[in-house]
């Protein structure tokens, strides 16, 4: 018997409160504050995207590819604090897996949706396009299960449950999830079958207790303490309770490189980002001869230390993680950061605050207007460019390194995949970070070799009506990877061809402002232009490198450090 009830168009039944699968699914991620979903359209989720064309309050965003829809989504994260991705069974999917895997290694949420061949085919094992031709309907769920926090797979019958269950999750760990869902149950009204919410996780207490007093034993004998802020920081919405920490304790404050942004930059207490032995040697000495030093959300990965030469004294350091803590050797487990940051402001240090002013790298604009364009003359100009609340979205290689360093204004939104590192991710994250926030400015630093992975995003930046700021460093290829490539010199598959990059929006039908520089007063009389044309359209400023193997200081010194390196292995 078919109890199917007619549907209207706000979302709800007539008749009845029953809603369907889709339905139920769009009114949970409504509830988190999703208005926009990214993906890709495939035949097995045309009646996802069909309900949600009916559905009030949330619109599909389509991107030009899996991929790029994904790094969009992630990118509306980080904006958001949650976002969503529907893309079809098998070819879509298996499309969006580096993206998800990013968001994994990153901690960005993603509800990732999939539309699946009908439920009777997959029962009856048919050879469906879409799959690997042997009635496997499982095996891409597999896969995810792999690279995301969570998988289900969504029925009438578990969907009051498993939904809710996956968005939780997805919050709780900051990591994406994967729902898939067969095309002919989307329709389908859900079964009232609901299971309570597991309860909030809470420090335990006593362990919070004896965490606080092994600080305070750690605060009491010091005299040069340090707070050191990273990445975990912004993942875990712990921002406001570490500068709270920073008021009271009144000691120098230092941001790591995947971290950069959680702090804010202007605060009379930041002294700059630790990058190691590639950095500042003041903040690194500052840091290394810290007598107790507060890290919160550090995450101890190689490009995040400057190739480990990081160097944190285990003994006098308190790593404090989104639920646990570690005070010198002694671990500490469900401890939640929220409490630990206030029973460390609760201790009652106050230090003398900072002696003596400060400069940052990029403080002075240096280089004359007729000098081509080189990093130690460009990043000035990029700092002194930046306003408050901005997005700034820094693609991964030569500009991530460089952009560092570039001293940020209050309450802006810095983006970039230190982690994962994927290059392309950047252009399709400033599309997602432009639908998140359209009335923020959004300034994307990417390199010609990233551009040319997902160009095509540019194309859904022109038909979205989004309006970024794009700087495109044009230093004839892949100049990252020569600086990591230290064994062999001029390598082919660094070079990349040359495109005509100001004609991108003209190709993909929209307009833009575009103009290609190749000296400082160009780049200031371009910088100044975009700042008006913003308003009404996308601006792309192209930049043409002075020298391709130019690069800012931080590269410079990595570079060094590695040919040390290789020499020993080769001495061996």
């Amino acid at each position: 018997m078919n109890n199917m009830m007619p549907v209207d168009n706000s979302g709800t039944q007539t008749g009845t409160p029953q809603k369907t699968v889709g339905q139920y699914l769009f009114d949970c991620l409504k509830l988190e504050g999703i208005t926009e979903i990214f993906g890709v359209a495939g035949d097995y989720n045309f009646t996802l995207l069909d309900t949600l064309e009916r559905y009030n309050g949330i619109r599909f965003i389509s991107g030009r590819n899996e991929l790029n829809s994904g790094y969009a989504a992630d990118g509306y994260t980080r904006i958001k604090g949650i976002s969503a991705l529907i893309t079809t069974f098998g070819v879509g999917e298996l499309s969006a897996c580096n993206a998800i895997a990013g968001a994994n290694s990153e901690h960005v949420p993603i509800i990732h949706i999939v539309g699946a061949p009908p439920d009777k085919d997959q029962k009856e094992h048919k050879l469906m396009h879409h799959t690997l031709m042997d009635g496997n309907f499982d095996v891409f769920r597999k896969v995810y299960e792999h690279i995301a926090a969570y998988t289900a797979v969504l029925t009438p019958e578990n969907a009051k449950i498993e939904i809710p269950n996956a968005i939780r999750i997805s919050k709780e760990k900051k990591k994406p999830v994967y729902l898939v869902v067969a095309d002919d149950l989307v329709t389908k009204p859900i079964t009232a079958r609901e299971e309570p919410m597991p309860p909030r996780p809470m420090s335990n207490l006593k362990t919070l207790q004896a965490a606080a007093d092994h600080v305070r034993k750690l605060l009491e004998r010091a005299h040069r303490p340090v707070i050191l802020v990273d990445v975990k920081t912004m993942r875990f919405g712990l921002q406001t309770a570490v500068r709270q920490l920073a008021d009271a304790m009144n000691v120098p404050v230092v941001t790591m490189m995947f971290g950069k942004g959680a702090f804010d930059e202007a605060h009379q207490n930041y002294i700059g980002m630790y990058l190691g032995s590639f950095g500042s040697s003041e903040v690194q000495s500052t840091v290394e001869n810290a007598d107790c030093i507060i890290a919160i959300g550090m995450v101890w990965a190689d490009t995040n230390t400057a190739n480990f030469t990081a160097k944190l004294n285990p003994l006098v350091t308190v790593n404090i993680q989104p639920d646990m803590v570690k005070v010198a050797e002694a671990e500490y487990p469900n401890v939640l950061a929220t409490d630990m940051l206030q029973a460390v402001q609760k201790v009652g240090y106050k230090g003398k605050g900072l002696a003596g002013k400060l400069s940052f790298p990029y403080d002075q604009v240096k280089a004359s207007a007729d000098e081509p364009l080189m990093a130690a003359g460009y990043y000035p100009r990029f700092q002194r460019m930046l306003k408050e609340s901005d997005i700034v979205i820094v693609e991964t290689g030569t500009f991530y390194n460089g952009m560092a360093e570039v001293r940020l204004p209050s309450n802006v939104t810095y983006i970039g995949q230190g982690g994962w590192e994927s290059i392309g991710y950047a252009t399709p994250s400033a599309f997602g970070a432009s639908i998140a926030a359209p009335e923020r400015r959004v300034l994307l630093f990417t390199g010609d070799g990233s551009l040319q992975l997902t160009a095509q995003e540019i194309s859904s930046i022109l038909y979205y009506g989004c309006k970024p700021i794009i700087f495109v460093l044009n230093n004839d290829g892949y100049t990252i990877e020569k600086y990591l490539n230290v064994k062999t010199e001029d390598q082919k598959y660094n070079q990349i061809p040359r495109w005509s990059y100001t004609k991108l929006a003209e190709a993909y039908g929209g307009n833009a402002f575009t103009v290609t520089v190749r000296t400082f007063g160009e780049l200031d009389q371009a910088i100044t232009q975009a700042e008006k044309e913003r308003a009404e359209r996308l601006c792309i400023i192209e930049m043409i490198a002075g020298n391709p193997m130019d690069a800012p200081e931080y590269m410079r010194r990595m570079r060094s450090y590695m040919e040390k390196q290789e020499m020993q292995r080769r001495q061996k």
